[in-house]
């Protein structure tokens, strides 16, 4: 039906968006996916892998494809929440205060490796990811609109990393996975690097007016009852799941339709379907899932658990 179809002008960055970062990472389509699903939902994203695979250059190319102001911060584990947010720097010539935003104050934030600094540290950015603002010093500041966060982290197993706190896990949108590239495509990217990086070729296509524009279309995509009932459905089972030690949040349940809803946009539909929320479910619940001792030292993944439920949870006709 004619009021089903999403208009075709403000989708026209989308594909543009998608021919930038297919300069860099090779092969990826579904990652390049839950990206720009994160970026039309406005959540934020936490791509966790083994160093090496492209997580800092995806997510530098992602910022680079847009105009508004970037910030990225290397977490360390001398690293203290002032170097995230700011302070306030004493002038001796007035005896003034002058504050100095921090790199958090900017569209887009990549947080390299946040899992090698301290929890005191990573829980800076629990405000400003929530409510996108930032208290400093007894003062509440708004941050820029659109802002989003891009972390990257290393495996806890890994020498020198501390565990994300689960407050922190559940404000990202999505966690993400790259893989190993397959051969032929790591044979593509010796070439491509072979006199500078396609990171530096990455063109904007996208400005901040254009990015709100998309994320408010997004937020009129129609999701009937049945599938947000199937959205409740799905989190209630990770919570009642005899595996589970503790289950997905309501703020996981709003993160999961408003993925549904991106996804359903990508697809050129102003509609949303079961299908939407079954694709992006395990990027959405997985991450923000505790299980039971003898579930994770048997070797279940917090993937598997939402998977398994994704087979037994009824699908709405």
């Amino acid at each position: 039906m004619a009021h089903d179809v999403v208009p075709e002008a403000p989708r026209d960055a989308i594909p543009k968006v998608r021919a930038e970062l297919g300069k860099v990472i090779f092969g990826k389509a579904a990652v390049l996916d839950r990206l720009l699903v994160a970026l039309l939902a406005d959540l934020h994203v936490l791509m966790e892998d083994v160093p090496g695979v492209g997580k800092t250059t995806l997510a530098k190319a992602l910022a680079r494809t847009f105009a508004g102001e970037f910030k990225r911060l290397q977490f360390t584990p001398d690293l203290l929440p002032t170097d995230v947010l700011g302070s306030s720097i004493y002038d001796p010539r007035d005896g003034s205060f002058t504050f100095k935003p921090g790199p958090v104050f900017a569209h887009v934030l990549l947080a390299d490796e946040i899992n090698r600094a301290s929890p005191r540290t990573q829980s800076s950015l629990l405000e400003a990811m929530s409510e996108r603002q930032a208290s400093i010093e007894g003062v509440t500041r708004p941050l820029p609109r659109p802002f989003l966060v891009l972390a990257t982290q290393n495996p806890i197993e890994l020498h020198g990393t501390y565990p994300l706190p689960e407050a922190q896990l559940d404000r990202f949108g999505l966690r993400i996975e790259l893989g190993y590239p397959a051969r032929e495509h790591e044979i593509d990217m010796l070439y491509s690097q072979a006199e500078r990086h396609p990171v530096e070729d990455v063109k904007p296509v996208l400005d901040e007016q254009a990015l709100l524009s998309l994320q408010r279309e997004v937020r009129g995509v129609r999701v009937e009852k049945r599938v947000g009932a199937y959205v409740i459905d799905l989190v209630e089972a990770t919570r009642n799941h005899p595996t589970a030690k503790m289950g997905a949040s309501p703020r996981a349940s709003l993160a999961l339709f408003r993925a549904a809803q991106a996804r359903a946009y990508l697809d050129g539909r102003a509609y949303a379907l079961p299908e939407d929320v079954k694709d992006v479910a395990v990027e959405v619940l997985a991450h923000r899932l505790m299980l039971d001792p003898k579930a994770r030292y048997g070797g279940m993944r917090k993937e598997d658990l939402v998977r398994e439920i994704l087979g037994t949870v009824a699908v709405p006709v």
